[in-house]
């Protein structure tokens, strides 16, 4: 993996203002992999004002010139697949097959989708006597995080350009390598200076610089709710737009008349993916008192085929955590649980081997309560929770009976029934008996899940100001 010395804005490498640096950290070797500046709110001033200039410019372009600039980026990022693969592996710990094609493939293939978008969109619109016209909103600050490094700057970077807005961008300290990337073939392809800024360094100072920035319109962010709660309340005071994503702790409710084999073992894979660091990961399953040891058995053995290891071997389904500190808090959660009553039915704690990296043995607990804090809390780990229930109202209850509200799904016996299920869920996105992630379909959540949308074409909505001309 490279390292890099220099922030990147004003279509150009930039030296940092300050002298310190953030060293990368490899999830499974726990060795230093790279560094980056850690820049400072210089840093992030600069980058706005060449973000401010270049708006300018790239707003006036037409719609079939910024399609084309993101076509020539998602070009140029192809050819880097392996490199931002190998990269994003050593960062989150990610599998290297999956990191190759979630982590890295999708979402380059979502850069060349938003130039379609933008191509497809109405961006005028006659109503009674008013030309309706939708313009971009400026100058967009991006705050991304480690889990889904490139995967979640693409969600921003992309409908924002893709409508006309400039970028300043704080990619995650702990996973920051892919987005030096970007600006690497950002820079190769000669987008026009300004359009894409890049200032690496802590949430608390180039994150806060970021939010506060007066010239700075709006600000698109993923990560905790702690965090959300701090950035709302920075752009409230200077009244711009957030669109926040904050996490989740989504409930898959499998019915009665489900087939429980691949029900469960669609429960498990889906709560396990990227090692449970995921924001929409279905952690809570409910199935029906009657069923639930036997639902118990079949989420163990799904979980004994789901292999932990290195994310470097191709026989790993299932790597380290992202860091010491987010190791060290899976490990609490799962001593939370065993405290509140829950049973520990699989993992629970550190594996032998490997004798380095950030492991968790992928965890199940059952007979848990909803009010317990294991149920109640994002765990961001291998932790999955079994809850039973006794009625589909109840099981409707114990769904919605939470803070979060992103993801979700049910498994019934019919379409009809796991449909009906699923609009009583107050959650951004409800998948049923199976139902694959839909590239075209808005992602987002109700509740402290935040607020706004993105992926698909109704992303860039959020990157649009509406302006009335009547006449």
């Amino acid at each position: 993996m490279s390292s890099y010395d220099k922030h990147y804005y004003d279509g150009a490498w930039q030296a940092s203002s300050g002298t310190e640096t953030v060293a990368v950290i490899s999830s499974s070797t726990e060795a230093e992999v790279a560094r980056v500046p850690r820049g400072t709110a210089a840093d992030v001033d600069k980058a706005v004002k060449a973000a401010r200039c270049g708006f300018e410019t790239w707003r006036r372009l037409s719609v079939e010139d910024r399609a084309q600039w993101l076509e020539k980026l998602a070009a140029a990022m192809k050819t880097r697949v392996p490199q931002l693969a190998e990269a994003i592996s050593h960062e989150v710990g990610t599998a290297l097959a999956y990191a190759t094609k979630v982590q890295v493939e999708f979402p380059i293939m979502m850069i060349g989708m938003n130039a379609k978008f933008i191509r497809e969109a109405k961006l005028e619109e006659e109503l009674g006597n008013s030309l309706v016209i939708k313009e971009p909103i400026g100058v967009v600050g991006c705050i991304t995080p480690w889990n889904y490094p490139l995967h979640q700057i693409v969600c921003k970077i992309a409908p924002a350009l893709a409508a006309g807005c400039t970028i300043v961008l704080k990619p995650a300290e702990m996973a920051p390598v892919s987005a030096f990337m970007l600006a690497e073939a950002a820079h190769e392809i000669g987008l026009p200076a300004g359009v894409l800024n890049i200032v690496s360094g802590s949430g608390r100072v180039v994150g806060e610089a970021i939010v506060a920035h007066p010239d700075v319109d709006m600000v698109s962010f993923t990560g905790s709710l702690q965090a959300g709660r701090r950035i709302a309340s920075v752009a409230g005071d200077g009244i711009k737009k957030v669109c926040l994503e904050l996490g989740g702790k989504s409930a898959f409710v499998v019915l009665d008349d489900a087939p429980f084999d691949k029900a469960i073992a669609a429960g498990v894979n889906n709560c396990m993916q990227n090692s449970g660091q995921t924001c929409s990961a279905w952690t809570r399953m409910l199935v029906p008192r009657s069923r639930h040891d036997e639902a118990v058995e079949l989420a163990k053995a799904q979980l004994a085929k789901l292999t932990l290891g290195d994310p470097f071997d191709q026989n790993t389904r299932l790597g380290p955590l992202a860091s010491a500190g987010q190791r060290d808090s899976v490990l609490e959660f799962i001593e939370q649980g065993k405290k509140e009553g829950a049973t520990l039915v699989a993992g629970g704690g550190r594996p032998a081997e490997p004798a380095k990296g950030f492991y968790v043995e992928p965890t199940i607990f059952a007979n848990v309560d909803n009010k317990m804090g294991i149920a109640q809390e994002e765990i961001f780990g291998p932790v999955l929770v079994i809850i039973p229930y006794d009625t589909e109202a109840d099981a409707v209850a114990i769904a919605n009976d939470s803070p979060y509200g992103l993801a979700g799904g049910v498994w019934a016996g019919t379409p009809e029934r796991a449909l009906a299920v699923a609009k009583q869920l107050r959650t951004g996105q409800v998948d049923i008996n199976g139902g694959r992630f839909n590239v075209l379909a808005p992602f987002g959540g109700y509740k402290k899940s935040g607020i706004g949308r993105e992926i698909g074409p109704l992303a860039l909505e959020e990157f649009f100001q509406l302006k009335s001309i009547q006449r």
